[in-house]
């Protein structure tokens, strides 16, 4: 049965939007709008979700990829934020265990460094008390002895002992697909590639729905609803400002770089959270094959659209590095890859990128706009839980109409359900012995898993159809086959970037496949010749600028 988010429908499903009404629409098919449309749906409302680019191309596929308490938020005295994040992760871990995996982080306590051995002890107790941290994954405090045994690149001699503490990792990317295929699951209507370039508005100058361009076939068309909400990340602020609303709060957009190198080059064994000398922190996350690094946290004012990686952002990860882990002596040609991206903050006078807040915060309009701007990735749940709450309330108030209250902390996301990590690790070992006949191993177990979850067992069933010589290319084959059938992949970026991460986490890969991978895109899509080589100039383009910076133009270099 070919799935709702296959790009085979996108026709149908252009055309339902355009025919029917919605109880809301959702602009933005990041974290958030992917929330906020499982939310509603789930609660029984028609929700219609439109995403300008491709889902997660903003932000959500550009954070640090740690569903994470933020313990740095203690030393800002958000007790209430560190406490509604903690919890928030143990939900989403409960919900995905396959897709949000339990990351033991280590804090190295060094002379004069952000965090003393008391402070810490303190603070990390508190934070598993905040976060309702179950017991095996409680802090534990190391000796310096310890510290170095567990991570002998440290830089010795500043090294006065450690706090080894739970975190989770996750794909921020894939995490928002699923949410969204779950959001599928209780009838919402989804799509990339659509652009909310207006606003539908009633006799009484109500918004009641948005005016659309469809960006692969240029056309325009109307989505009627009751209500609208704007979960556009960094382009809240630009569509406040089309609804005649942008007054008051505004955002202030903070940039986040991470950097790549191979894992042989920087070798952690296990995630650090580490001093900066400019007393700022900074994670190295060893990840499958590499190593990433991030982030940065600086002011942005330039193109929203086109987030890149400075030679500056590099400069300054790589010198971090080095700086505690000298012996590394990581290089700018090291960098095999990189992810630059936005944070949409709430702007607050007098306050630097690092020191304002990341609670979010919701504006309506005098005419009937919703919009959500802040927050964290952990946090998206209870974003969504909030801003769908005040909807609910407004269809009681307007039209005598209830829904059912937030049951998100209960829905398994797709790629389960697995009642338990123990039964994941389970799944995945089994997986692996099945797939080395195939020429495949525990890594692409792994990878699989982690990825797709059971949903695994469509890629393998359509892996043993490809008869190509290389079962890397099977498996790539396998994948985009998957993607395009079950998650709107509607070009190479879609595929190479936010459905499997290669260009991040396995960029060596690509060049064999690309070739192969857009032939298969042009038979699934009905893509022209020239389309086809549009493609690859685009796709190598986006290779390029992972890891080949230039300095900004307010470098002083460049004055």
């Amino acid at each position: 049965m070919e799935s709702l988010l296959s790009a085979k429908k996108r026709p149908q499903i252009i055309e339902k939007l355009r025919s029917e009404t919605f109880d809301l629409v959702v602009i933005g098919g990041g974290i958030t709008g992917a929330g906020i449309a499982l939310d509603a749906a789930s609660r029984g409302m028609k929700v219609a979700l439109v995403e300008k680019n491709d889902f997660a191309s903003g932000t959500s596929s550009r954070s640090t990829k740690l569903i994470h308490g933020g313990l740095r938020y203690l030393k800002q005295f958000e007790i209430m934020l560190v406490r509604e994040v903690g919890r928030e992760r143990a939900i989403v871990h409960r919900l995905a265990p396959h897709l949000v995996t339990s990351e033991k982080m280590l804090l190295p306590l060094i002379k004069d460094g952000t965090f003393g051995k008391f402070a810490t002890s303190l603070g990390l107790m508190v934070y598993d008390v905040l976060a309702g941290v179950e017991r095996a994954d409680q802090r534990v405090m190391l000796s310096r002895e310890d510290t170095l045994q567990r991570e002998p690149l440290l830089k010795e001699n500043i090294v006065e002992g450690s706090g080894l503490y739970a975190e989770y990792r996750t794909d921020d990317a894939r995490l928002t697909v699923e949410i969204i295929k779950t959001a599928a699951q209780f009838e919402a209507t989804s799509i990339n590639y659509v652009k909310a370039e207006d606003f539908v508005y009633d006799a009484g100058g109500i918004v009641s729905g948005i005016k659309c361009k469809d960006m692969l076939t240029e056309e325009t068309f109307a989505i009627h609803s009751s209500y609208v909400v704007s979960a556009a990340g960094p382009w809240v602020d630009k569509l406040r400002s089309i609804n005649q609303s942008l007054e008051g709060k505004h955002l202030f957009l903070s940039k986040g770089v991470h950097i790549v190198v191979e894992h042989d080059r920087f070798p952690v064994n296990q995630s650090v959270y580490f001093d900066v000398p400019d007393g700022r922190m900074i994670f190295a996350i060893p990840r499958g094959k590499v190593t990433y690094i991030g982030t940065t946290d600086t002011p942005y004012d330039d193109d929203i659209n086109h987030v890149l990686t400075n030679q500056e952002d590099a400069d300054y990860l790589l010198e971090a590095v080095n700086n505690i882990f000298p012996t590394v002596e990581l290089k700018q040609e090291d960098v095999i890859s990189s992810w630059a991206g936005l944070r949409p903050l709430i702007h607050e006078e007098g306050k630097s990128a690092s020191e304002i807040s990341r609670k979010d915060e919701i504006f309506e309009s005098d005419n009937g706009l919703l919009s959500i701007a802040g927050g964290k990735l952990t946090g998206y749940r209870k974003m969504a839980e909030k801003i769908v709450d005040r909807v609910a309330k407004k269809f009681r108030k307007e039209h005598d109409l209830r829904f059912k209250n937030c049951w998100t902390d209960e829905i398994p996301i797709s790629g389960g359900p697995f009642s338990e990590p123990a039964e994941v690790k389970t799944y995945r070992d089994e997986l692996a012995k099945r797939i080395e006949p195939l020429g495949l191993g525990n890594y692409e177990a792994k990878y699989l898993v982690a990825n797709y979850g059971r949903q695994s067992e469509h890629i393998i069933e359509r892996f043993q159809e490809f008869e190509d010589t290389d079962p890397q290319l099977r498996l790539a084959r396998a994948e985009l086959w998957f993607g395009v059938h079950h998650e709107l992949v509607f070009d190479s970026a879609d595929f190479f970037l936010r459905r499997t991460g290669r260009l991040y986490f396995d960029i060596k890969s690509i060049p064999p496949i690309i070739d192969p991978i857009l032939q298969d895109l042009a038979a699934y899509l009905a893509w022209s010749d020239e389309k086809v080589a549009q493609e690859k100039q685009e796709l190598e383009q986006m290779i390029r600028e992972a890891y080949q910076f230039k300095y900004s133009k307010n470098h002083p270099s460049l004055a």
